[in-house]
């Protein structure tokens, strides 16, 4: 039996969410009902002109301000280790996951499957697969809400952001923007199909993308000039890209960084802020010029060529 004011747990997150939800929600019950059940009686009790024994009961003081603050500290204190391990496990995806991206702008959220496929306001998914999403926003703060997966992930404007969760009831959910972020805010809103493995190839199939993400990145890869300086270029000296994904970047200040998804983001938008060692500052940012799905698309070009060797200089 379910109680209609929670939607469906649809998802691991959404168990484990709930049990710590329903012990902090039972405990608070318990506090409340030790501290208030007491003061009404007495209330009614020691009422003025009540008959009733007011002789100082002499109670061992220290030993119940040592006992009304030790046991609720321990209890606490498990609360936050249950809340901190629930963190962790939804901060760090496994393996294997299932990358999609998600774009918010006013007012549509748009994704982008790494086989191509692009939805609006849909999001379709594999039951029993674990997916991570990577957030952006072409405009304001958004906030991308699944509640039949217990998600809830803020989308900022110049940074990306992921979650990552693992759907285990097929059927249909429903998404929202939580954040207000204009006059048709609470129109932003969308709908999750959870689909069997193989309804789910089939639904990848119909797609029939023309390029996946990567071969998208490619191509802008080449038309916005990057090859001309990265792919064995003479006149202008700069760091292969083949192989760099998720490596350790020595920096002209002597410190190192990881090529991640952030760093490449700020090497396409900020340039000058991380130079990597024996190179120099000649990138022209493209900030203004690419949207966050361009963006996307050339990380995922990059990290196609992650275990790639780079080429040599003839």
């Amino acid at each position: 039996m379910t109680f209609p004011i929670f939607p469906k747990a649809a998802s691991t997150t959404a168990v484990q969410t709930d049990y710590l939800y329903f012990m902090l929600l039972g405990f608070s019950a318990f506090i409340l009902a030790l501290v208030f059940f007491p003061m009404i009686v007495f209330l009614f009790k020691y009422r003025r002109g009540k008959k009733a024994n007011r002789v100082d009961p002499h109670l061992p003081e220290m030993k119940v301000e040592v006992t009304w603050t030790i046991i609720p500290i321990f209890i606490s204190l498990g609360f936050f280790a249950l809340g901190a391990r629930a963190y962790f496990t939804e901060e760090v995806p496994p393996d294997g996951t299932l990358e999609i991206n998600v774009i918010g702008k006013q007012w549509m959220w748009k994704i982008q499957h790494q086989e191509g496929n692009r939805e609006i306001n849909e999001l379709h998914l594999p039951v029993g697969r674990a997916v991570k999403l990577t957030l952006a926003s072409e405009d304001v703060i958004h906030s991308f809400f699944i509640p039949a997966f217990r998600i809830k992930q803020d989308v900022v404007p110049g940074r990306f952001t992921t979650e990552w969760f693992q759907p285990t009831q097929i059927g249909v959910y429903h998404f929202y923007c939580s954040e207000y972020c204009g006059a048709d805010h609470s129109k932003m809103q969308g709908t999750v199909f959870v689909l069997s493995p193989t309804e789910y190839q089939n639904w990848l199939t119909r797609g029939e993308p023309k390029n996946s993400l990567a071969q998208s990145g490619e191509n802008l890869f080449r038309q916005l000039g990057c090859s001309g300086c990265h792919v064995n270029s003479q006149a202008v000296h700069a760091p292969p890209l083949e192989g760099l994904y998720e490596k350790l970047v020595p920096l002209n200040d002597g410190t190192f960084v990881r090529a991640d998804d952030k760093y490449i983001r700020d090497s396409i938008l900020l340039p000058n802020s991380q130079i990597a060692a024996g190179y120099q500052p000649v990138m022209p940012t493209f900030q203004g010029h690419i949207t966050e799905e361009q963006l996307l698309q050339l990380i995922a070009y990059i990290k196609s060529i992650g275990n790639e060797t780079p080429q040599k200089n003839p």
